[in-house]
């Protein structure tokens, strides 16, 4: 595996373990935990995407990056 697959592993890992411990009811979505999980995780999975020029998930990833900032912000402004 090359530099660009481990940061797509990486990525995924992330938002796998904040969908794992939600549905587990470790985690509420609503959790900053959860919230940084899929923000920092969709990041590094979009950056890798964009190495790899894939824009299907160059999409996907971006999308969650823009769902998963609205809720940070929301989180913010609500705390």
């Amino acid at each position: 595996m090359n530099g660009t697959d481990w940061l797509g592993f990486v990525g995924v890992t992330l938002i796998l373990v904040a969908y794992f411990l939600n549905v587990r009811n470790m985690v509420k979505s609503t959790h900053l935990s959860f919230i940084l999980l899929n923000l920092i995780g969709a990041s590094i999975a979009c950056l890798a995407s964009i190495l790899l020029n894939y824009i299907p998930f160059i999409v996907l990833e971006g999308v969650w990056v823009l769902i998963s900032l609205n809720s940070l912000i929301h989180y913010l402004k609500k705390g």
